[in-house]
């Protein structure tokens, strides 16, 4: 069973996947794999370098996500150069992660721009976790002390809620408390694990 799993910056959707974990889940999750495909020493790391320049690293020669992250934000152009260069990276190696789940497992990937790359259709089953933007920019502000203009530069360089959620499969509401998604999260695995996959839950 291969589940995507996406949400809009701020939305919860770390939270519904250390859930899902929790559950049994074999979560595979795309940041995790963003940065190390671009670790010190890998061809993605070169890759980075050869497009955008030296300046692009730290001092102790790790990409400066910080700094890249305010290019590519900036100019769509260069966010597909660094698209061009990581997703495919990071897909190989979520393959051979994915590959070495044991057999029958409800195999999560955690992709924040599923919905952007347009990869719903790999997926047995997709699920997104919704809320309305008011809420992501209200957290972006509180809970990252984040610029309100970047706050709505980060939310407008995403897909809508409405684009998320036409690929959805199920939709999870993260508007209640920790224990109102802990309850819809579980729902949702039970439903996955009765469509067929196996898991080892606690």
């Amino acid at each position: 069973m291969r589940v995507g799993l996406t949400g809009g910056i701020a939305s919860g959707k770390s939270t519904v996947s250390a859930l899902l974990a929790e559950l049994g889940a074999v979560v595979i999750d795309a940041d995790r794999l963003a940065r190390e495909v671009v670790a010190p020493g890998t061809p993605g790391l070169e890759r980075i370098v050869a497009a955008f320049g030296p300046e692009v690293l730290t001092p102790a020669g790790e990409m400066d996500r910080p700094k890249v992250g305010a290019l590519v934000f900036a100019d769509p152009e260069l966010l597909r150069t660094l698209e061009g260069i990581i997703h495919p990276l990071v897909r190989e190696r979520g393959s051979e992660l994915e590959a070495s789940a044991p057999a029958g497992s409800v195999v999560v990937h955690d992709i924040p721009l599923l919905a952007e790359t347009g990869q719903a259709d790999r997926f047995d089953a997709v699920i997104v976790v919704d809320v309305p933007q008011a809420t992501q920019l209200e957290r972006l502000l509180r809970d990252r002390a984040m610029p309100r203009e970047d706050a709505l530069a980060r939310i407008g360089a995403q897909a809508s809620r409405e684009d998320r959620r036409a690929v959805a499969t199920y939709v999870i509401e993260n508007i209640g408390t920790r224990e109102d998604l802990r309850d819809k999260v579980a729902e949702v695995f039970d439903s996955l694990v009765a469509s067929g996959g196996r898991t080892d839950r606690r």
